[in-house]
């Protein structure tokens, strides 16, 4: 096999329930923690700065440089908040460490919290993950009583509280600043930036926003070495990451692999290739508001800067495969009644355009539509992409902009016969 597996962040194979402390403990767990507080804050944050992780919520950008804007001296109170929203359709790596490996996800909190001096952390979670919340507070409860957190973090006189707050289920708290909102209880809207959320976060004091992939990894990060955490992955993009393949593959799940896997070997090789070993159509490399990509756009590094020469985004890792077979136009009209339906209404170009194109792919699945429709379509995403507070209006038209630049000829069929064109169905239940 060409892909290299890893089991540093996903350690399902090993059979134990990391969810017990005693088990946690016993597989080293909590030991990175007294590492970190005998090297400081300063070597903390150059260790997270030398393992290079780029954000593994979607944005990409650099933790270790994202920790450094968080101010040292000032006199307000400072915050962690863990994103663990994930609710990109497609995504489901974050999901493991709630359910399955809770400790590292705080051991990751307590690290970075000593890093910056932080004595408050919140997980945000998101409003379905019932279980997931119930998980994670055991495990904190079950850390305080070892004191492992509290008061006196391990002997060490570090004190640290963690909370979880549950969201409400909405996929624009996914984005930093109306999480925080959210937190704060008010409607989950994006907020204007600048201040960013270092300087100006949860309750107006600095905060850092980092994704769970992101936290869970700082314990190996201490561990193993900033450099040799780099080294599983590539020159500008460090470590191993998780993956989740979905979709019409025969080994759907998750995966941890060095940055910098080839994408076809991955589907073909981890996920077993294609159900029925029917073609490939295309592919959605991380997660939903992702450009679609064809069987020949592949062969491509799974990196930010790889996935995105080549035509998309790395996103937040979800792969969606889709095989010969399915209905593009479907497939979209799916993707942009969620993105019409998850809308805050903040901002008018998303509020009012994302409905606009669902009703439009809807009269050209149902055999409705004029030709001039899917120009009016195309225009109103362009009108949309760019022009939000935040990243949503992007999300809804990057897709809609793809799926029409890569497969025209399939919604022009779809106008020309009134209707879905498509023959042969795919087997029950494998249709994305």
């Amino acid at each position: 096999m060409a892909v290299q597996t890893y089991d540093y962040l996903l350690r399902d194979k090993h059979g134990k329930d990391y969810r017990d402390l005693a088990v946690y403990r016993a597989a080293g767990g909590y030991k990175a923690v007294l590492k970190a507080h005998q090297m400081g804050g300063e070597a903390i944050i150059n260790e997270v700065k030398a393992a290079s992780i780029r954000g593994r919520g979607g944005a990409g950008f650099p933790a270790g440089v994202k920790w450094g804007f968080v101010p040292k001296d000032t006199n307000k109170p400072k915050y962690l908040v863990v994103n663990a929203d994930e609710g990109e359709p497609g995504t489901f790596k974050d999901n493991y460490f709630l359910s399955h490996d809770p400790h590292r996800l705080i051991e990751g909190c307590i690290i970075t919290s000593m890093a910056l001096d932080i004595h408050t952390a919140y997980i945000y979670v998101r409003g379905e993950f019932k279980r997931q919340i119930e998980t994670v507070d055991k495990a904190i409860a079950d850390a305080h009583k070892a004191g492992i957190l509290g008061k006196n973090v391990l002997g060490t006189g570090y004190q640290l509280e963690v909370y979880t707050h549950s969201g409400a289920g909405a996929y624009i708290c996914g984005e930093e600043t109306a999480l925080l909102e959210s937190l704060e209880g008010k409607p989950g809207q994006p907020r204007l930036k600048p201040p960013f959320p270092a300087v100006v976060g949860a309750f107006g004091c600095p905060t850092l926003v980092n994704n769970v992939e992101t936290i869970a990894s700082v314990p190996v990060v201490i561990e193993h070495g900033g450099e040799w955490f780099h080294k599983l992955g590539v020159e500008r993009d460090g470590g191993s990451r998780l993956i989740g393949i979905s979709g019409h593959v025969k080994k759907p799940g998750l995966y941890e692999i060095g940055v910098g896997a080839n994408m076809r070997e991955v589907i073909y090789e981890l996920a077993g290739g294609i159900l029925e070993d029917r073609p490939l159509k295309a592919v959605i490399p991380g997660g939903s508001s992702c450009a679609v990509m064809t069987p020949e756009q592949i062969d491509a590094p799974m990196t930010l800067d790889g996935i995105r020469d080549a035509g998309s985004s790395f996103g937040t890792g979800g792969i969606i495969v889709m095989a010969e077979g399915t209905c593009m136009v479907k497939a979209l009209q799916r993707l942009s009644h969620f993105y019409a339906h998850e809308s805050c209404g903040q901002c008018t170009p998303c509020r009012e355009g994302t409905g606009w194109m669902a009703r439009i792919i809807d009269d050209i699945e149902a055999g409705r539509a004029r030709q001039e429709d899917l120009d009016t379509l195309l225009e109103v995403a362009d009108q949309i992409g760019g022009n939000t507070i935040c990243a949503l209006g992007d999300a809804a038209s990057i897709p809609v902009q793809s799926f029409l630049q890569k497969f025209r000829a399939e919604f022009q069929a779809h106008i020309d016969h009134g209707g879905c064109p498509i023959e042969g169905p795919m087997p029950r239940g494998t249709r994305p």
